[in-house]
């Protein structure tokens, strides 16, 4: 099948004139993205590789979220492309979490399943993640800090304060899900709700609430007494 190189086409449609010409806004993400790509492949032209990449990551937040060496292995991309679209996806996260008045914010563990809910819902193994939050409830950062099998995941302090005291963290709230669809919490998530609470109270950084999310569904340890 033929695709129209971006250099055949008229100038007034090629992304980087539309974005001098119309400003940023007026760009589509697989325009957005081709900016960043520069060039496509034989199969694919720079917004046809976008639309491809978008497509295999199943959107911008998967994307986002794909690690250096799952870019790099996209057919046209290569380590020097997936280090350009981690690069630019690392700066709109730092100028977020640099505008207080542009974070998120959590105010009930519906939040926190509005947020990670989306993300979560379709992995089979279970994703251990920490809210970074700042003195307002405002989401700083979240990451993975483990991922498990399908029955448990092994979480140290360590791995969840390190980046709390690194951007400097006022609070945070922990969050996992359970692939089966059932947030009832098992022993071993009270029991490590407990042994992060006691690391945050002797570090300042309190963990205000750890989430377990299930199938549409969620439940706080902290509503339910259980640390």
């Amino acid at each position: 099948m033929y695709h129209t190189r971006i250099r055949e086409l008229p100038t007034e449609e090629r992304p980087r004139e539309r974005l001098i010409h119309y400003g940023a806004d007026a760009l589509s993400v697989s325009e957005l993205l081709a900016i960043l790509l520069r060039t496509g492949t034989e199969k694919y032209s720079a917004v046809g590789l976008a639309d491809h990449l978008l497509a295999q990551f199943g959107n911008l937040r998967g994307l986002a979220h794909a690690t250096i060496e799952e870019l790099a292995g996209v057919h046209g991309i290569g380590p020097a492309k997936a280090a350009q679209l981690k690069a630019a996806i690392e700066l709109g996260r730092r100028l977020v979490a640099a505008s207080p008045e542009e974070r998120t914010k959590i105010r009930s563990p519906r939040d926190v399943y509005n947020l990670l809910g989306p993300m979560l819902r379709e992995e089979k193994r279970e994703h251990f993640m920490a809210l970074l939050l700042d003195t307002k409830n405002g989401v700083l950062r979240s990451r993975t800090v483990s991922v498990g099998d399908l029955s448990s995941s092994i979480v140290h302090p360590r791995e969840v304060f390190a980046e709390a005291i690194r951007h400097s963290a006022a609070s945070l709230i922990v969050a996992h899900n359970h692939p089966s669809g059932d947030p009832a919490p098992s022993p071993e998530d009270i029991a490590v709700t407990k042994r992060l609470a006691e690391a945050g109270e002797l570090l300042g950084i309190e963990v205000l609430d750890h989430i377990v999310l299930g199938d549409n569904r969620w439940v706080s340890l902290k509503e339910k007494g259980l640390f």
